[in-house]
């Protein structure tokens, strides 16, 4: 269920119901206060998620964040040409020779929110066209080149401390 204020219903907890109850003419049942915890899941604007690749479309593909599936559209995956093979379940890029499949795992920020009143189910937005955003494998490939271009920048200080002795 998706509630406007509160998000994503997922489970109901600890709910403790009043014995005596109300009843209304003509409804067959009867009707209760009742208090309880409830577990949900509510997507905010420029959230950073984790999320596995379920499906891919002509032109994007579907991730699994929580209790429901996010789009990731063809343009917000990376500063690439991509084509989509829905076939064979992949988005390929051309330059960088990057892949993403279905079971893909990556790391995104939620761009668009929508749970509208009469929603059966929302629809969420999402993004992998920042630094460190993206597949885990591309993640761990930008905090390489960053610690490698952060050590050569320490050596050429070290050489002219020594040389300076």
């Amino acid at each position: 269920m998706i509630n406007v204020d509160l998000g994503y219903i997922i489970m109901i907890l600890d709910a403790k119901v009043e014995e005596i109850g109300k009843m209304i003419a003509g409804d067959g049942g009867t009707f209760h206060k009742v208090e309880f915890d409830a577990l949900t899941f509510y997507p905010k604007l420029q959230e950073i998620v984790n999320g596995e690749i379920v499906d891919i479309t002509d032109f994007g593909a579907f991730v699994r964040i929580g209790p429901t599936d996010a789009l990731l559209h063809l343009s917000q995956v990376m500063d690439d040409y991509l084509k989509s093979d829905v076939k064979s379940g992949m988005i390929l890029a051309n330059q960088s020779g990057r892949t993403l499949k279905v079971g893909s795992i990556l790391r995104a920020r939620i761009t668009a929110v929508s749970l509208g009143k009469a929603a059966t189910m929302g629809k969420i937005g999402i993004t992998c066209r920042q630094p460190f955003l993206g597949a885990h494998e591309w993640i761990e490939e930008e905090i390489k080149k960053a610690g490698e271009g952060s050590n050569e920048s320490e050596k050429p200080a070290k050489e002219a401390k020594a040389e300076a002795s």
